[in-house]
């Protein structure tokens, strides 16, 4: 019986031994996962970080190419005002010998020159007055020629600076573009990379918090694991104890069966059993620590290992800066796709190019052999010399009642197509004004 006994109490000790293995090798493995997950984040950190900067020295790259591209942009604005200035004087030129030629000319068909000049020869009073009146004839008629080859080298010569300077403009509005694309793409990318970064650092804090939660976890268990084996150890003592005392008592009684009569036998031979039943009591008793260290067991559970949401996430690579859109190639319209003389050559076929800026079309027009004036009529083009930020503005005339107008245009308000963005306005109150006529 005693033998039965202390089997009881080491079984149990065993138990509670292999249990507290088995938690702490429960909890060891789910730290060591958190620790993976740490480790995986943090590489995907500096990852991430590495982006970052290769973008920050794409930006450093680009804001020297764009600075080129802005003193580009300067250089060309100053040929620009150079070429508008010269186009406004051989305008002025223009307009104003197409006005003299026009009188020389119908004064001509009115008093049929040529007539006049053999008339004034053949009516000199000599020969020396005849050659003078020769030379003076040669004198006038040469001056008209001159005057029209004067006339056809100035017009040449606006043609010419007129195409320069749309050149000039299509380049800068091209340049333009080119640092706006750029900038654009590279805020895009930073922004995602830092949508990245803060992603892969709140997923980092939760694993550690997941982390420090087992450690804690781990020492509450052992801490409980540590108790019920003291709890365990003196339960087996006070068994030995009983044990002993149970062992003694069974040999008193043998010593006491040998003296008695053989007639005793059986009442003591069933006194042992009864003592028998007994002595197997604490058994019973000490066999439930091992259920109890279960039970513990059960509720020290580790918990389950946080999993690595981010393990295959990696920072997105940074993408190419937009290319710049080209310059319009369209022969029919050669100013920049998107702004407002764009849009008024567009629905204004007889409208020239390389008219200018906006505020440039008024001389242009006049030397093209257009009329100005304020009065706003269907199919005329309304001018802004001093709107668009000093370049000016156009819009195409698309109905007049009174003052009150429609008009169709693009780049205003940020718009870069064609359309009726205002409705019905009152030209007067649209600021300084005047209109093309076709």
């Amino acid at each position: 019986m005693k033998k039965r006994i202390l089997s009881t109490v080491l079984l149990s000790g065993v138990a509670l031994t292999a249990a507290t293995a088995v938690k702490a090798d429960d909890y060891d493995t789910a730290i060591a996962n958190q620790d993976s997950v740490i480790s995986n984040l943090a590489a995907q950190s500096q990852a991430a970080q590495a982006q970052s900067a290769m973008v920050q020295n794409q930006s450093a790259v680009l804001a020297g190419q764009n600075a080129e591209l802005e003193a580009q942009n300067n250089e060309l604005q100053a040929q620009s005002n150079t070429l508008a200035s010269e186009i406004q004087d051989l305008s002025a030129k223009i307009v104003a010998r197409n006005a003299s030629i026009q009188a020389q000319a119908q004064n001509a068909q009115k008093n049929n020159t040529a007539t006049g000049y053999i008339n004034t020869i053949l009516n000199s009073k000599s020969i020396s007055e005849a050659i003078s009146r020769i030379v003076a004839v040669h004198e006038v008629v040469s001056a008209s020629q001159s005057q029209l080859a004067q006339q056809q080298a100035d017009q040449a010569a606006l043609e010419t600076k007129q195409a320069e300077n749309q050149a000039a403009m299509n380049q800068v509005a091209a340049n333009q573009a080119t640092i706006q694309a750029n900038q654009s793409a590279l805020a895009e990318q930073q922004a995602a990379l830092d949508s990245a970064q803060a992603a892969i650092s709140a997923e980092i804090a939760n694993a550690q918090a997941n982390k420090q939660a087992l450690v804690t976890a781990k020492s509450t268990a052992e801490s409980q694991a540590a108790s019920a084996a003291a709890s365990a150890s003196a339960a087996s003592s006070e068994s030995e104890a009983v044990a002993a005392s149970q062992a003694a008592a069974q040999s008193e009684a043998a010593a006491q069966q040998d003296q008695q009569q053989p007639a005793d036998n059986q009442s003591a031979s069933a006194e042992t059993s009864a003592s028998e039943a007994a002595t197997d009591a604490p058994t019973t008793d000490t066999s439930e620590a091992p259920a109890q260290d279960q039970q513990q067991q059960q509720e020290a559970a580790p918990a389950p290992a946080a999993e690595d949401s981010s393990a295959s996430q990696e920072a997105t690579p940074a993408p190419e800066p937009a290319p710049a859109p080209a310059a319009p190639v369209d022969d029919t319209n050669t100013y920049p796709a998107g702004q407002c003389t764009w849009g008024v050559k567009s629905l204004a076929s007889w409208v020239g190019n390389y008219w200018g800026n906006a505020n440039q079309w008024g001389a242009s027009a006049v030397a093209a052999g257009h009329t100005t004036g304020s009065t706003p009529q269907v199919g005329s083009v309304v001018v802004w010399p001093n709107d668009g930020g000093g370049y000016g503005h156009v819009a195409y005339v698309t109905s007049v009642n009174g003052s009150t107008v429609t008009v169709n245009e693009a780049n205003y308000a940020g718009n870069q197509s064609i359309g009726d963005y205002r409705g019905s306005f009152d030209i007067n109150s649209s600021g300084e004004h005047y209109f093309i006529y076709q």
